[in-house]
């Protein structure tokens, strides 16, 4: 049975971007905007309160940060820390959340001069889980830096990522450079050209001490072969790992080379050039304690009139050597998602489709052909907090996914059912005792 049609959870006035959601309250973060052009669109960051309503997962606006000429196109959420990209900087806001009773004698307006909106909108198209209530509290803004981190002819942060304890931040861009910046101070510790071209997407692993080194290559090139017999080194920190347009994916610590991934390498059908990679996302391993994985997308690097498919590569996330590799549909694949538990992969399209994916297996679990009108620009799971448990209801996991047609849509996966241990020990008994029973009857004397 195909899914049902998902839920408009929001319309926003502009094109959606980024989205993404906070680990301990229900609250959502989107944004996006039509940039500087002088279109009539707007540039903002909404943020929306995520609740139970009549059994349906509801949002409501509180609150609308004008981002002035610019639209955030990557955004890092550490708390109640943004670190929103937009055109080629970072932009860093603290945002706090008060309650009612908080603002009764408040004038109405947050820290940025912006006052809350108050209209009570009326059920989505969808016509269901996308009412907008009204609003219970009131988001403050606060701008804390600016920084400059793309430096190319056409400068664009393409990504930014915090590191476990939001000690660090990792941005890249368009100049293909990786740029490390102490936080919160933002002063920069390290900067080197980790890619030919633009970077497409950042991983960072959890800080575990890693004693593996590589050799960095002469200017302008990528991703060098690593060394034999690498020499001891002292553990340093977490890794990080690129992609990039130049078809390829590194893992760094700071900036000496690790590896360079071949996800190919199974694969000799392939050509090394035919495919880049799009995505890049470290999970952990469900019920396995201190396993990692890492995920990676490959795309086709051309168009052509028959499409090949895409591929989804599981990694193991010590060694970097590629564990399984599954195709993914023909439809070009533009963002990856991850649940907090690495039980489910959310992948989302150039042409507005959205897939649930067995991160195990690799195996699709949900498919919405164009659940969006355009590309699918960023997606987000519910958490797997206890306040994200409550909203999730009885579903086994929620998974938001925004797009260029301003709309934030939900997707819901039911619980799988499955029978427990002692019923399938029950019946397996049952079954060797109907067996027995009817070779008695049809060889009287068997036993």
């Amino acid at each position: 049975m195909a899914p049902r049609r998902p839920a408009e959870l929001y319309r926003a006035p502009f094109p959606l971007y980024t989205v993404r959601l906070h680990p301990q309250r229900p609250l959502a973060i989107t944004a996006g905007g039509g940039g500087a052009a002088k279109t009539g669109i707007r540039n903002g960051v909404h943020f929306l309160q995520l609740e139970q309503i009549g059994g349906q997962l509801s949002a409501s606006l509180l609150h609308s940060h004008d981002t002035e000429t610019r639209a955030t196109m990557t955004m890092a959420l550490a708390d109640d820390i943004i670190a929103a990209g937009q055109d080629a900087s970072c932009h860093i806001l603290r945002f706090s959340l008060q309650g009612p009773e908080a603002k009764s004698g408040s004038s109405g307006r947050d820290g940025s001069g912006e006052k809350g909106p108050r209209k009570r909108k009326g059920p989505s198209p969808a016509g269901q889980g996308g009412e907008t209530q009204s609003q219970s509290s009131e988001v403050t803004v606060e701008s804390l830096h600016s920084v400059r981190t793309d430096f190319s002819a056409d400068a664009l942060q393409k990504a930014v990522r915090f590191n476990a304890d939001a000690s660090l931040l990792v941005t890249g861009g368009a100049d293909g450079f990786l740029r490390l910046w102490e936080f919160p101070s933002m002063k920069k510790t390290l900067e080197f050209k980790a890619h030919d071209g633009e970077i497409e997407d950042i991983a960072l692993g959890p800080d575990n001490k890693v004693r593996v080194r590589g050799q960095r290559g002469p200017p302008g090139q990528s991703c060098p072969p690593p060394l034999v017999e690498p020499p001891p080194a002292p553990a340093v920190s977490a890794q990080v790992v690129t992609a990039g347009r130049d078809f390829q994916c590194c893992v760094w610590q700071r900036d000496q080379l690790v590896t360079g991934l071949r996800w190919n390498e199974n694969l000799p059908g392939i050509p090394d050039k035919a495919y880049r990679y799009q995505a890049c996302r470290f999970g952990a391993v469900a019920d396995v304690a201190g396993a990692l994985r890492l995920y990676t997308v490959q795309v086709p690097h051309k168009r052509e009139r028959r499409p090949p498919p895409c591929y989804l590569t599981k990694w193991d996330g010590k060694s970097f050597l590629p564990l399984l590799t599954r195709p993914c549909g023909a439809e070009v694949i533009s963002c990856l998602s991850l649940s907090d538990s690495g039980t489910f992969l959310g992948l989302g399209t150039v042409t507005g489709s959205v897939a649930i994916h067995i991160a195990f297996s690799l195996q699709r679990l949900y498919y919405v052909r164009e659940a969006h009108g355009i590309v699918v620009t960023d997606m987000a799971f519910i958490p797997e907090s206890r306040r994200g448990r409550e909203l999730l209801g009885e579903h086994e996991a929620a998974l938001l996914s925004v797009a260029v047609d301003s709309r934030c849509k939900l997707h819901l996966l039911p619980r799988r059912r499955s029978l427990p241990v002692w019923l399938l020990l029950l019946l397996c008994a049952g079954l060797i005792m109907a067996t027995i029973l009817l070779l008695q009857l049809a060889f009287p004397g068997f036993l």
